[in-house]
């Protein structure tokens, strides 16, 4: 139990009876360190003294404590005891008290900073683009998650606010040492872009309110450069021959993949991710049109962009669905689901193959974007004005004029430049087009 001279020892503890109590020597007025051995053989430590009002009181110490360890607590609790704290037990629940707050403190700051994460900042980014239904959301969240959250564990639970340039500039540069260009300029303007929409949405309610939370009161991506190679300007444009030799092999396709590949050229090759959202209340039979809702760039709200179709194209239309009347317009589903971008690339992809192999493109294949920028290049070409070009694709049309003002929609000028288009495409269909009869115009 003890020594000779009274003081413990691990020996005389542990032969000490389940039950019995024993004490550290101590001086008057100092109080000590008592032990008691329970039931189940474990030591109890505690520190014994007398409070203010003269009643003894004991102090838990804890169990399971080594006898070294038990002797520096009771050792502190008297050094406090001797220089006047008489009553402990309320001095320590004081402190217990005052410990279990800053603990509390530290757990919501904790959470506060986990809110307010780098990876929370971009995730409320993507969801701000999914509720705005910009088209490239789901294209955004991909790249983030691929090359930040995967990649970066570290910045991405990283307060937002303490996230450095230089920090930014490892992440883009990863991609830009492998040569992804392209690819490192697309996520160098989507970290920029959520650090703005963060400081935003301080100042509009209208945003989504878990970028307001993060309270971001600067942009550290905002002199992120450029990657230089990675604006990736193409310049690629077919030729007349290369556009016509595409036309004759997609209007030789009886499948849905050529309808598909025709209803996008006749339209004037519109935004594959508009297309995909188009359904059968946006076909007017009446006036031939379909309504896109345009939400290109900077739109909080869609620009309504009427496109009208010619024959060949409401043709291509009824191509695609099959015969049967599903929701969608530009599908390869037979109507159950929209054609997005992938999905035309991957079909058109197919056909600039065959076009190689065949020898019908000497400049090299060509992309859903260099069609686009084809059409807009042979309808000038043909005397179509830039005007009437950007109201048929949708773009350039950004001012203030044509947002709040200008609602003539250039039916007839749209209809007039697709029969150009189409007549350039299949030059024979124009000399062979019957004139109506005198007496037809005379009726």
């Amino acid at each position: 139990m003890a020594n000779g001279s009274g003081v413990l020892t691990a020996r005389g503890l542990a032969a000490l009876k389940p039950g019995k109590w024993v004490a550290d020597p101590a001086a008057r007025g100092a109080g000590r360190l008592q032990v008691r051995k329970l039931a189940s053989g474990e030591l109890t430590f505690y520190y014994r003294y007398t409070d203010e009002s003269g009643q003894r009181d004991r102090l838990p110490l804890g169990t399971g404590l080594d006898l070294r360890e038990a002797r520096a607590l009771a050792a502190d609790l008297s050094r406090r005891y001797q220089s006047g704290e008489r009553n402990l037990r309320q001095a320590l629940g004081i402190e217990a008290n005052r410990k279990r707050q800053e603990q509390q403190r530290e757990i919501e700051a904790a959470a506060e900073r986990e809110i307010a994460s780098f990876g929370a900042l971009l995730t409320a980014y993507v969801q701000e683009l999914h509720r705005a239904e910009k088209p490239s959301a789901a294209s955004v969240g991909k790249c983030i998650e691929r090359h930040v959250e995967r990649v970066w564990p570290v910045l991405w639970a990283k307060p937002a606010a303490d996230i450095t340039l230089d920090e930014l500039i490892e992440i883009v540069a990863r991609l830009a040492d492998q040569e992804k260009l392209r690819e490192a300029d697309k996520l160098r303007s989507y970290l920029r872009a959520a650090y703005s929409a963060a400081m935003r949405a301080r100042q509009d309610a209208r945003m989504h309110p878990d970028l307001r939370r993060l309270a971001i009161r600067s942009n550290p991506a905002r002199d992120l450069m450029p990657v230089e190679g990675g604006a990736g300007a193409r310049e690629r444009s077919l030729s007349v021959e290369e556009l016509q030799a595409y036309w004759k092999r997609i209007s030789a396709m009886p499948d849905e993949t050529g309808a598909l590949l025709r209803f996008h050229l006749l339209t004037g090759a519109q935004r594959a991710e508009q297309l995909a959202r188009l359904q059968v209340a946006a076909f007017d039979a009446e006036t031939s049109t379909v309504l896109i809702r345009d939400t290109k760039g900077r739109r909080k709200t869609a620009r309504m962009h009427l496109v009208p179709l010619l024959p060949e194209a409401v043709e291509a239309m009824r191509g695609m669905q099959g015969g049967r009347l599903g929701p969608f317009l530009f599908t390869v589903t037979a109507g159950e689901s929209g054609a997005g971008y992938a999905s035309l690339r991957h079909r058109l992809s197919a056909v600039v193959e065959a076009m190689l192999e065949a020898g019908e493109l000497p400049q090299g294949g060509f992309t859903v974007g260099d069609l686009r920028r084809t059409v807009e290049t042979r309808l000038a070409a043909l005397g179509v004005s830039k005007e009437i070009r950007g109201q048929l694709q949708s773009h350039g049309l950004g001012g203030v004029q044509d947002r709040h003002y200008d609602r003539y929609e250039y039916l007839d000028e749209k209809r007039d430049a697709l029969k150009k288009l189409l007549n350039l495409l299949a030059p024979a269909r124009k000399r062979t087009e019957r004139k109506p009869s005198r007496s037809a115009l005379a009726a």
